[in-house]
């Protein structure tokens, strides 16, 4: 048996949601610094100014406390107050200076230098984060809250509404469905398998409004004879992605949206919501995205 200081470490579980299942991940290596960028890029803005400020903060106490273990570095600094090192570190670490307080020894030089080239490195770094992050392209897409299966052209189908909330124009939008369930296999092992659904039309020209998207449900369909209960019973999820290029920006937008087996509703029709203006325009009641309504008999 090992000693209890040889034990290796083991890596904090992670957790990942697909739709409403919770899944823990054990025995991935890994830790916040690996993977700084990443996260740089998907914590909230609040989160990523309040740690920049919180970095800073810390740089600039760090290098206040270095000058304070000197012999007098910095002129015109009242002697052993803290605190006006720590306003000539912020100068200096901003590459402001004021003039008022300055390196006055070879060891304040020396210790400014090494804060001058750390404020430079820590501006470019925060330059090219926020760049980044308003420069990512995000799409604005609005997903029906709600699949349904209803019979559409006398067959069952499966529907999926998709809208552009910008309302301007996408070329050559692609629509990708697919469903996520588990399977035995012969020898009775249990899998995730993905089946891509079939779709009647899985390009728009022009995505500038709202996009039905049609899968039916004949013999050669993953879901045909499927009941809902079979869905439960297998954990399936659908998963249905939208990707185009954006004519304003002419950039790639992609987006994603995971449905549970729970949220589709068999037998439900979207409410309608095109009409025709008195003046003969097209309206169009987002309000009633969302809303569906049980088919009739």
């Amino acid at each position: 048996m090992p000693s209890l200081h040889h034990m290796p470490h083991e890596p904090r579980p992670q957790r990942i949601r697909l739709g409403t299942r919770d899944i823990e991940a054990r025995g991935l290596a890994g830790s916040f610094w690996s993977d700084l960028y990443y996260r740089s890029m998907t914590v909230t803005w609040p989160a990523f100014f309040a740690s920049a400020a919180a970095i800073f903060g810390v740089l600039n106490g760090a290098f206040a406390v270095i000058y304070f273990l000197g012999d007098r570095p910095i002129a015109n600094a009242v002697p052993d107050r803290f605190l006006d090192l720590l306003y000539f570190s912020i100068e200096t670490l901003a590459t402001v200076g004021y003039g008022d307080m300055h390196p006055q020894t070879d060891y304040g030089h020396l210790i400014a230098t090494v804060e001058i080239f750390t404020g430079m490195s820590f501006l470019a770094v925060m330059t090219g984060l926020v760049f980044a992050r308003f420069s990512r392209p995000r799409a604005r897409f609005i997903f029906a809250q709600n699949p349904i299966v209803s019979r559409h052209e006398g067959r069952p189908t499966l529907m999926i509404r998709v809208a552009n909330a910008r309302h301007n124009t996408i070329s050559g939008a692609t629509a990708r469905l697919w469903l996520i369930r588990g399977e035995q296999s012969a020898e009775g092992q249990y899998f995730r398998r993905y089946h891509e659904l079939r779709r009647q039309r899985q390009e728009n020209p022009v995505f500038a409004l709202s996009w039905t998207i049609f899968h039916v449900i004949d013999e050669s369909s993953p879901l045909h004879g499927t009941r809902p209960e079979d869905l439960a019973q297998a954990e399936a999820l659908l998963v249905l992605t939208i990707s185009g290029l954006d004519d304003s920006s002419t950039q790639q937008l992609n987006a994603r949206k995971n449905y549970s087996q729970g949220e589709i509703r068999w037998g439900h029709r979207y409410v309608d919501i095109s009409s025709s203006a008195d003046d003969g325009r097209l309206l169009l009641d987002y309000r009633k995205f969302h809303h569906v309504t049980p088919e009739e008999s």
